[in-house]
């Protein structure tokens, strides 16, 4: 089966498309679902590359309480604005077929599972451990803040266990983050997902699977009309 993000078109150049996004931002789950169905309905192809953004990078990793919990403390939002608010949210993810259970979640730090992204970039499986480390979070209520959890999640997808607790206990990816984290800065990017088309056309936000489509649809365009020769045979 063909990834939705790799659908091929010979004659041109994959789209490169950087993507900010928490492991912990359950819009930036629901906008990789709706950006890999504009992709797959695309006519060409795309180059995805995910990058490091911590929402709250002050959350401990063993955090005592639920969702419910985190919000109310450290947003101070009511906690029946939170429940209205998660219920919605949940909503929302069921639409683009994700299972979300809140009830279950583990909030927690997540710099080690954006170290454990650049570790699985740097060995061609940062897609893969994405999509892991995301249902692991939202829909199975695994804990993504640990070296050993993290350990056993990266295997699933292929990465030596024994290599990723090694990589994370020595911060190894740390400055990658952080590299990350001061390109966001200054894209100016303050929330979370936000996916930029080769460099230089944003988009924020969960938008709609069209919203996406026509983005790409525009830069390919204009690739395309950059890459003409100017003038005409004579």
């Amino acid at each position: 089966m063909t990834d939705p993000t790799t659908a091929s078109a010979p004659s041109a150049a994959p789209i490169k498309i950087d993507v900010w996004s928490d492991i912990a931002c359950p819009w930036c789950y629901i906008g990789k679902r709706k950006f890999e169905d504009a992709a797959s309905r695309f006519d060409g192809e795309v180059e995805v590359e995910y990058h490091s953004f911590e929402l709250s990078p002050d959350t401990p990793v063993d955090f005592e309480g639920d969702e419910v919990d985190f919000l109310s403390r450290h947003k101070g939002m009511p906690a029946d604005q939170v429940r209205g608010m998660l219920d919605q949210v949940t909503g929302i993810a069921a639409e683009v077929g994700l299972a979300y259970d809140f009830g279950s979640l583990h909030h927690t730090n997540t710099v080690l599972a954006h170290q454990l992204l650049h570790f699985a970039k740097a060995r061609g499986l940062q897609l893969e451990m994405t999509e892991r480390l995301l249902a692991a979070y939202f829909v199975e209520g695994r804990h993504v803040g640990r070296v050993a959890d993290l350990a056993e999640l990266a295997a699933e997808v292929g990465l030596d266990h024994d290599e990723v607790v090694e990589a994370l206990e020595s911060d190894r990816y740390l400055s990658d983050v952080r590299a990350d984290q001061q390109q966001a800065q200054a894209f100016g990017i303050t929330g979370v997902p936000f996916f930029v088309l080769e460099g230089k056309y944003g988009i924020s936000g969960a938008q709609a699977p069209e919203a996406f489509l026509a983005a790409l649809e525009q830069v390919r365009s204009e690739l395309a009309a950059s890459a003409a020769p100017a003038g005409g045979d004579r």
